[in-house]
Protein backbone atom coordinates (compact mmCIF):
# COMPACT_ATOMS: atom_id res chain seq x y z
CA UNK A 1 0.00 0.00 0.00
CA UNK A 2 1.17 3.60 -1.05
CA UNK A 3 1.29 6.81 1.42
CA UNK A 4 1.59 10.40 -0.14
CA UNK A 5 4.52 12.34 1.96
CA UNK A 6 1.14 14.17 3.37
CA UNK A 7 -0.11 11.13 4.71
CA UNK A 8 2.85 9.61 6.14
CA UNK A 9 3.20 13.11 7.66
CA UNK A 10 -0.15 12.83 9.49
CA UNK A 11 0.60 8.68 10.53
CA UNK A 12 3.78 9.71 12.35
CA UNK A 13 3.72 12.87 13.50
CA UNK A 14 6.38 14.57 11.54
CA UNK A 15 6.16 17.63 9.58
CA UNK A 16 6.50 17.00 5.90
CA UNK A 17 9.44 19.26 5.21
CA UNK A 18 11.19 16.79 7.84
CA UNK A 19 10.23 13.97 5.38
CA UNK A 20 11.70 16.36 2.32
CA UNK A 21 14.65 16.52 3.97
CA UNK A 22 15.31 12.61 5.09
CA UNK A 23 14.69 11.87 1.42
CA UNK A 24 17.36 14.74 0.51
CA UNK A 25 20.13 12.99 2.81
CA UNK A 26 19.25 9.53 1.81
CA UNK A 27 17.77 8.72 5.12
CA UNK A 28 14.50 7.80 4.04
CA UNK A 29 13.61 8.23 0.12
CA UNK A 30 10.09 7.33 -1.29
CA UNK A 31 9.85 3.38 -3.05
CA UNK A 32 7.54 4.99 -5.29
CA UNK A 33 6.89 8.24 -7.58
CA UNK A 34 3.15 9.11 -8.64
CA UNK A 35 2.86 9.29 -12.79
CA UNK A 36 2.70 13.25 -11.57
CA UNK A 37 6.05 12.73 -9.98
CA UNK A 38 4.92 12.74 -6.37
CA UNK A 39 6.99 10.93 -3.77
CA UNK A 40 5.00 7.50 -2.40
CA UNK A 41 5.96 5.30 0.97
CA UNK A 42 5.48 1.85 0.69
CA UNK A 43 4.44 0.53 4.10
CA UNK A 44 8.17 -0.88 4.75
CA UNK A 45 8.74 3.10 4.19
CA UNK A 46 6.86 4.03 6.97
CA UNK A 47 8.46 0.97 9.10
CA UNK A 48 11.96 2.42 8.74
CA UNK A 49 10.85 6.04 9.55
CA UNK A 50 9.14 4.76 12.99
CA UNK A 51 13.06 2.87 13.29
CA UNK A 52 14.23 6.33 12.75
CA UNK A 53 11.76 8.01 15.17
CA UNK A 54 12.93 6.03 17.87
CA UNK A 55 16.62 6.31 17.53
CA UNK A 56 15.86 9.89 17.23
CA UNK A 57 13.63 9.81 20.67
CA UNK A 58 17.08 8.20 22.19
CA UNK A 59 19.00 11.52 21.05
CA UNK A 60 21.24 9.78 18.15
CA UNK A 61 22.57 12.06 15.08
CA UNK A 62 20.59 11.26 12.07
CA UNK A 63 24.22 9.62 10.12
CA UNK A 64 24.54 7.45 13.36
CA UNK A 65 20.97 6.48 12.78
CA UNK A 66 21.92 5.98 8.85
CA UNK A 67 24.74 3.82 10.10
CA UNK A 68 22.54 1.58 11.93
CA UNK A 69 19.71 1.03 9.51
CA UNK A 70 21.68 0.59 6.35
CA UNK A 71 24.72 -0.67 7.20
CA UNK A 72 24.80 -4.76 8.18
CA UNK A 73 27.94 -4.78 10.33
CA UNK A 74 26.93 -1.75 12.48
CA UNK A 75 26.20 -3.39 15.84
CA UNK A 76 22.80 -1.63 17.31
CA UNK A 77 23.11 -3.22 20.27
CA UNK A 78 26.60 -1.89 21.19
CA UNK A 79 25.61 1.98 19.86
CA UNK A 80 22.26 1.63 22.21
CA UNK A 81 24.33 0.34 25.22
CA UNK A 82 26.75 3.31 24.60
CA UNK A 83 23.53 5.64 23.75
CA UNK A 84 22.53 4.36 27.35
CA UNK A 85 26.06 5.48 29.14
CA UNK A 86 25.62 8.86 27.89
CA UNK A 87 22.11 9.56 28.42
CA UNK A 88 22.61 8.03 32.66
CA UNK A 89 25.46 10.40 32.70
CA UNK A 90 23.39 13.11 31.31
CA UNK A 91 21.00 12.50 34.06
CA UNK A 92 23.30 12.67 36.69
CA UNK A 93 24.16 16.03 35.50
CA UNK A 94 20.74 17.16 35.60
CA UNK A 95 19.89 16.09 38.93
CA UNK A 96 23.19 17.42 40.37
CA UNK A 97 21.66 21.39 38.40
CA UNK A 98 17.88 20.48 40.19
CA UNK A 99 19.80 20.02 43.57
CA UNK A 100 21.55 23.21 43.28
CA UNK A 101 18.63 24.86 41.89
CA UNK A 102 16.26 23.23 44.68
CA UNK A 103 19.05 24.54 47.18
CA UNK A 104 18.74 28.43 45.72
CA UNK A 105 15.11 28.30 45.59
CA UNK A 106 15.00 26.95 49.35
CA UNK A 107 17.39 30.11 50.21
CA UNK A 108 14.88 32.85 48.51
CA UNK A 109 11.57 30.78 50.21
CA UNK A 110 13.26 30.14 53.68
CA UNK A 111 14.55 34.38 54.10
CA UNK A 112 17.58 32.83 55.23
CA UNK A 113 20.15 35.13 53.77
CA UNK A 114 23.40 32.59 54.52
CA UNK A 115 26.02 31.17 52.15
CA UNK A 116 25.89 27.03 52.60
CA UNK A 117 28.74 26.66 54.61
CA UNK A 118 27.24 29.76 57.11
CA UNK A 119 24.08 27.60 56.96
CA UNK A 120 25.98 24.47 57.90
CA UNK A 121 27.55 26.37 60.94
CA UNK A 122 24.22 27.75 62.39
CA UNK A 123 21.63 25.24 61.68
CA UNK A 124 23.93 22.00 62.27
CA UNK A 125 21.60 19.02 61.26
CA UNK A 126 17.96 21.26 61.21
CA UNK A 127 16.99 21.07 57.62
CA UNK A 128 14.68 23.08 55.42
CA UNK A 129 11.63 20.67 53.36
CA UNK A 130 11.45 22.75 50.19
CA UNK A 131 8.36 21.22 49.42
CA UNK A 132 7.06 22.71 53.00
CA UNK A 133 8.80 26.27 52.09
CA UNK A 134 7.58 26.20 48.61
CA UNK A 135 3.94 25.44 49.72
CA UNK A 136 3.66 28.25 52.16
CA UNK A 137 5.16 30.71 50.17
CA UNK A 138 2.68 30.39 47.71
CA UNK A 139 0.10 30.33 50.38
CA UNK A 140 0.91 33.13 52.28
CA UNK A 141 2.79 35.13 50.00
CA UNK A 142 0.09 38.27 49.76
CA UNK A 143 0.34 37.36 53.45
CA UNK A 144 1.14 40.85 56.14
CA UNK A 145 2.26 38.44 58.88
CA UNK A 146 4.29 36.17 56.63
CA UNK A 147 6.08 38.95 54.53
CA UNK A 148 7.02 40.83 58.24
CA UNK A 149 8.74 37.25 59.19
CA UNK A 150 10.36 36.93 55.82
CA UNK A 151 11.84 40.37 55.87
CA UNK A 152 13.19 40.23 59.19
CA UNK A 153 14.37 36.67 58.85
CA UNK A 154 15.90 37.90 55.56
CA UNK A 155 17.71 40.86 57.80
CA UNK A 156 18.80 38.31 60.30
CA UNK A 157 23.30 38.63 60.39
CA UNK A 158 24.84 34.90 60.97
CA UNK A 159 25.79 36.41 64.38
CA UNK A 160 22.25 36.65 64.78
CA UNK A 161 20.79 33.57 63.72
CA UNK A 162 23.65 31.62 66.25
CA UNK A 163 21.99 33.76 68.78
CA UNK A 164 18.52 32.65 67.56
CA UNK A 165 19.27 28.69 67.84
CA UNK A 166 20.90 28.67 70.64
CA UNK A 167 18.15 30.28 72.22
CA UNK A 168 16.24 27.51 70.43
CA UNK A 169 18.31 25.04 71.07
CA UNK A 170 18.23 25.77 75.13
CA UNK A 171 14.27 25.91 74.72
CA UNK A 172 14.26 22.33 73.15
CA UNK A 173 16.35 20.66 75.85
CA UNK A 174 13.81 22.30 78.26
CA UNK A 175 10.88 21.26 76.27
CA UNK A 176 12.36 17.39 75.57
CA UNK A 177 13.53 17.19 80.06
CA UNK A 178 10.02 18.32 80.70
CA UNK A 179 8.04 15.66 78.33
CA UNK A 180 10.73 12.78 79.35
CA UNK A 181 9.85 13.60 82.79
CA UNK A 182 6.03 12.99 82.31
CA UNK A 183 5.52 17.27 83.12
CA UNK A 184 1.56 17.49 82.33
CA UNK A 185 0.68 19.95 78.98
CA UNK A 186 -1.15 21.96 80.91
CA UNK A 187 0.95 22.05 83.95
CA UNK A 188 2.90 25.38 84.72
CA UNK A 189 6.43 23.99 83.57
CA UNK A 190 4.87 23.38 80.41
CA UNK A 191 2.90 26.82 79.84
CA UNK A 192 5.68 28.61 80.52
CA UNK A 193 8.14 26.92 77.73
CA UNK A 194 4.88 27.09 75.52
CA UNK A 195 5.10 31.24 76.21
CA UNK A 196 8.94 31.09 75.70
CA UNK A 197 8.09 29.83 72.17
CA UNK A 198 5.51 32.45 71.65
CA UNK A 199 7.94 35.21 73.03
CA UNK A 200 10.64 33.51 71.46
CA UNK A 201 9.04 34.15 67.93
CA UNK A 202 8.23 37.73 68.74
CA UNK A 203 11.37 38.49 69.65
CA UNK A 204 13.21 37.29 66.50
CA UNK A 205 10.12 37.40 63.85
CA UNK A 206 6.82 38.77 64.13
CA UNK A 207 4.33 39.51 66.58
CA UNK A 208 2.85 36.60 67.39
CA UNK A 209 -0.66 36.90 70.05
CA UNK A 210 -2.17 33.93 71.34
CA UNK A 211 -4.58 32.87 68.08
CA UNK A 212 -1.37 32.92 65.68
CA UNK A 213 0.73 30.65 68.40
CA UNK A 214 -2.28 28.34 68.56
CA UNK A 215 -2.03 27.98 64.21
CA UNK A 216 1.79 27.75 64.90
CA UNK A 217 1.36 24.66 67.08
CA UNK A 218 -1.64 23.23 65.46
CA UNK A 219 1.00 23.27 61.93
CA UNK A 220 3.93 21.05 63.88
CA UNK A 221 1.44 18.70 65.41
CA UNK A 222 0.15 17.86 61.68
CA UNK A 223 3.10 18.21 59.75
CA UNK A 224 6.01 16.56 59.92
CA UNK A 225 8.03 18.96 57.97
CA UNK A 226 6.94 22.02 60.36
CA UNK A 227 7.59 20.07 63.77
CA UNK A 228 11.32 18.90 61.68
CA UNK A 229 11.98 22.55 61.90
CA UNK A 230 11.33 22.94 65.41
CA UNK A 231 12.63 19.46 66.88
CA UNK A 232 15.02 17.53 64.47
CA UNK A 233 14.47 14.02 63.59
CA UNK A 234 17.39 12.90 66.23
CA UNK A 235 15.55 14.29 69.28
CA UNK A 236 12.29 13.89 68.18
CA UNK A 237 9.92 11.90 70.82
CA UNK A 238 6.56 9.59 69.61
CA UNK A 239 3.65 12.51 71.02
CA UNK A 240 5.75 15.51 71.34
CA UNK A 241 4.60 17.33 68.57
CA UNK A 242 1.13 16.67 70.32
CA UNK A 243 2.29 17.56 73.80
CA UNK A 244 3.54 21.08 72.83
CA UNK A 245 0.45 21.27 70.62
CA UNK A 246 -1.44 21.16 73.91
CA UNK A 247 0.81 23.16 76.41
CA UNK A 248 0.61 25.72 73.73
CA UNK A 249 -3.09 25.42 74.02
CA UNK A 250 -2.72 25.95 78.06
CA UNK A 251 -1.03 28.36 77.76
CA UNK A 252 -3.49 30.22 75.24
CA UNK A 253 -6.55 29.85 77.40
CA UNK A 254 -4.30 31.03 80.54
CA UNK A 255 -3.20 34.07 78.77
CA UNK A 256 -5.44 36.52 77.44
CA UNK A 257 -7.37 35.95 74.28
CA UNK A 258 -6.81 32.58 74.21
CA UNK A 259 -8.48 30.68 71.74
CA UNK A 260 -8.64 26.78 72.30
CA UNK A 261 -10.18 25.73 68.56
CA UNK A 262 -7.43 27.16 66.38
CA UNK A 263 -6.78 25.78 62.96
CA UNK A 264 -4.09 24.97 60.89
CA UNK A 265 -1.18 28.08 60.85
CA UNK A 266 -2.03 30.77 59.11
CA UNK A 267 0.18 33.22 56.99
CA UNK A 268 1.82 35.05 60.09
CA UNK A 269 3.30 31.96 61.06
CA UNK A 270 4.45 30.45 57.95
CA UNK A 271 7.61 32.84 57.63
CA UNK A 272 8.60 31.81 61.44
CA UNK A 273 8.19 28.40 61.47
CA UNK A 274 9.52 27.64 58.10
CA UNK A 275 13.28 30.52 58.98
CA UNK A 276 13.37 28.04 62.17
CA UNK A 277 10.89 30.09 64.60
CA UNK A 278 11.75 27.90 67.82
Amino acid sequence: MSHTVGQLSGFAGVTVRTLHHYDRMGLLCPSERSPAGYRLYSDADLARLQQILFYRELGFPLDEIAAILDDPRANALDLLRARHRQLSEQVTKLRRLVEVAERAMEVERTGVRLTARERFEVFGEIGFDLSYATEAQLKWEHSEGHQRSMASAAAHSKEDWQRLMAEAADWREEVCAAFDDGEPADGARAMDLAERHRQHIARWFTPCPYEMHLRIAADFATDARAFALLVPPSQQRPGLADYLHRAVRANAVRGDGGRPDAGPADGGQVGADRAVAR
